[in-house]
Protein backbone atom coordinates (compact mmCIF):
# COMPACT_ATOMS: atom_id res chain seq x y z
CA UNK A 1 0.00 0.00 0.00
CA UNK A 2 1.12 3.18 -0.85
CA UNK A 3 -0.18 6.89 0.02
CA UNK A 4 0.85 10.40 -0.29
CA UNK A 5 0.82 12.26 3.50
CA UNK A 6 2.07 15.83 3.84
CA UNK A 7 4.03 15.37 0.35
CA UNK A 8 5.99 12.39 1.59
CA UNK A 9 5.23 8.99 0.04
CA UNK A 10 4.78 6.22 2.82
CA UNK A 11 4.24 3.38 2.15
CA UNK A 12 3.15 0.21 4.55
CA UNK A 13 4.47 -3.62 4.73
CA UNK A 14 4.57 -6.07 7.00
CA UNK A 15 7.60 -6.05 9.93
CA UNK A 16 10.17 -8.27 8.70
CA UNK A 17 13.34 -9.59 11.31
CA UNK A 18 15.65 -7.25 9.56
CA UNK A 19 13.41 -3.89 10.58
CA UNK A 20 14.31 -5.00 14.03
CA UNK A 21 17.11 -2.41 14.86
CA UNK A 22 15.73 0.53 12.76
CA UNK A 23 12.59 -0.49 14.90
CA UNK A 24 13.77 -0.77 18.75
CA UNK A 25 16.00 2.70 17.77
CA UNK A 26 12.59 4.61 16.98
CA UNK A 27 10.84 2.92 19.88
CA UNK A 28 13.59 4.15 22.07
CA UNK A 29 12.82 7.62 20.77
CA UNK A 30 9.28 7.07 21.17
CA UNK A 31 9.66 5.97 24.54
CA UNK A 32 12.81 6.88 26.29
CA UNK A 33 13.15 4.49 29.81
CA UNK A 34 9.81 2.51 28.73
CA UNK A 35 10.97 1.29 25.41
CA UNK A 36 11.08 -2.14 24.46
CA UNK A 37 14.34 -4.06 23.64
CA UNK A 38 15.44 -5.62 20.36
CA UNK A 39 14.72 -9.06 21.30
CA UNK A 40 11.09 -7.98 22.87
CA UNK A 41 10.93 -6.66 19.75
CA UNK A 42 12.03 -9.40 17.50
CA UNK A 43 10.29 -12.30 19.57
CA UNK A 44 6.99 -10.10 18.49
CA UNK A 45 7.92 -10.38 15.00
CA UNK A 46 8.36 -14.34 14.85
CA UNK A 47 4.48 -14.94 16.63
CA UNK A 48 1.84 -15.64 14.51
CA UNK A 49 -0.47 -13.64 16.11
CA UNK A 50 0.92 -10.58 15.71
CA UNK A 51 -0.07 -8.33 12.93
CA UNK A 52 3.18 -5.38 12.46
CA UNK A 53 2.88 -3.07 9.84
CA UNK A 54 5.32 -0.36 9.23
CA UNK A 55 5.14 2.75 7.55
CA UNK A 56 8.21 3.84 5.86
CA UNK A 57 9.32 6.57 3.35
CA UNK A 58 12.49 5.18 1.48
CA UNK A 59 14.45 3.43 3.54
CA UNK A 60 13.04 5.09 6.88
CA UNK A 61 10.40 3.71 9.09
CA UNK A 62 8.29 6.51 10.01
CA UNK A 63 5.87 4.28 12.35
CA UNK A 64 4.87 0.87 13.41
CA UNK A 65 2.22 -0.47 15.50
CA UNK A 66 2.00 -4.74 17.49
CA UNK A 67 -1.41 -5.72 17.53
CA UNK A 68 -1.83 -9.29 19.04
CA UNK A 69 -5.36 -11.60 17.96
CA UNK A 70 -6.03 -14.37 19.63
CA UNK A 71 -9.21 -15.66 18.53
CA UNK A 72 -11.77 -13.06 18.15
CA UNK A 73 -9.97 -10.24 20.42
CA UNK A 74 -7.08 -8.34 19.65
CA UNK A 75 -5.23 -5.72 21.92
CA UNK A 76 -2.31 -3.34 20.31
CA UNK A 77 0.81 -3.83 22.50
CA UNK A 78 2.65 -0.66 20.63
CA UNK A 79 2.79 2.01 18.57
CA UNK A 80 4.92 4.37 17.76
CA UNK A 81 5.56 7.44 14.94
CA UNK A 82 8.94 9.19 14.29
CA UNK A 83 8.19 12.32 16.24
CA UNK A 84 9.49 14.41 13.57
CA UNK A 85 6.37 13.14 11.43
CA UNK A 86 3.40 13.16 14.44
CA UNK A 87 -0.07 14.85 12.99
CA UNK A 88 0.31 13.94 9.25
CA UNK A 89 -1.72 10.88 8.83
CA UNK A 90 1.02 8.13 9.45
CA UNK A 91 -0.61 6.91 13.09
CA UNK A 92 -4.20 6.59 11.48
CA UNK A 93 -3.11 5.29 8.32
CA UNK A 94 -1.49 2.56 10.44
CA UNK A 95 -4.29 2.13 12.80
CA UNK A 96 -6.66 1.68 10.00
CA UNK A 97 -4.69 -0.80 8.56
CA UNK A 98 -4.33 -2.52 11.40
CA UNK A 99 -8.66 -2.32 12.26
CA UNK A 100 -8.91 -3.78 8.30
CA UNK A 101 -6.78 -6.63 8.89
CA UNK A 102 -8.02 -7.73 12.05
CA UNK A 103 -11.43 -7.47 11.01
CA UNK A 104 -10.31 -9.56 7.93
CA UNK A 105 -9.28 -12.09 10.67
CA UNK A 106 -12.99 -12.56 12.25
CA UNK A 107 -11.95 -10.43 15.43
CA UNK A 108 -14.67 -8.71 17.35
CA UNK A 109 -13.17 -6.37 19.64
CA UNK A 110 -9.99 -4.55 20.02
CA UNK A 111 -7.83 -2.63 22.79
CA UNK A 112 -5.30 -0.44 23.56
CA UNK A 113 -4.32 0.73 26.89
CA UNK A 114 -3.08 4.78 26.34
CA UNK A 115 -1.40 6.88 28.95
CA UNK A 116 -4.40 9.67 29.79
CA UNK A 117 -2.03 12.78 29.11
CA UNK A 118 -1.42 11.26 25.43
CA UNK A 119 -4.25 13.90 24.08
CA UNK A 120 -3.64 13.37 20.64
CA UNK A 121 -3.24 9.66 20.37
CA UNK A 122 -6.32 9.53 22.96
CA UNK A 123 -8.47 11.99 20.29
CA UNK A 124 -6.87 9.36 17.47
CA UNK A 125 -8.00 6.25 18.78
CA UNK A 126 -12.03 8.34 19.22
CA UNK A 127 -11.56 9.63 15.58
CA UNK A 128 -11.15 6.30 14.63
CA UNK A 129 -14.06 4.39 17.20
CA UNK A 130 -12.47 3.78 19.89
CA UNK A 131 -14.30 4.04 22.92
CA UNK A 132 -12.99 4.22 26.68
CA UNK A 133 -13.93 1.43 28.87
CA UNK A 134 -11.62 1.96 31.70
CA UNK A 135 -8.85 2.96 33.85
CA UNK A 136 -5.92 1.53 35.26
CA UNK A 137 -4.34 3.69 38.00
CA UNK A 138 -0.54 4.70 37.70
CA UNK A 139 -0.37 2.49 34.70
CA UNK A 140 2.78 3.95 33.19
CA UNK A 141 6.24 4.99 35.11
CA UNK A 142 7.43 8.21 33.71
CA UNK A 143 9.91 10.32 35.18
CA UNK A 144 9.61 9.87 38.82
CA UNK A 145 6.16 9.06 38.78
CA UNK A 146 3.01 7.05 37.83
CA UNK A 147 0.63 7.95 35.21
CA UNK A 148 -2.85 6.29 34.51
CA UNK A 149 -3.82 4.79 31.31
CA UNK A 150 -7.24 4.69 29.79
CA UNK A 151 -8.37 1.24 28.50
CA UNK A 152 -10.48 1.92 25.03
CA UNK A 153 -12.00 -0.44 22.65
CA UNK A 154 -13.03 -0.37 19.07
CA UNK A 155 -15.64 -3.01 18.42
CA UNK A 156 -16.45 -4.34 15.12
Amino acid sequence: METRLMDKELKIRKAIMNDAPAMTALHAECFGIAKWSMGQIADSLVLKTTLSPIAYEGKTIRGFLFCQVVRDEAEILTFCVDPATRRQGTGMLLLSGTIEAARRKKVKRMFIEVSVDNVAAVAMYEKAGFHKIGRRSGYYKQGGSNVDAVTMAFDF
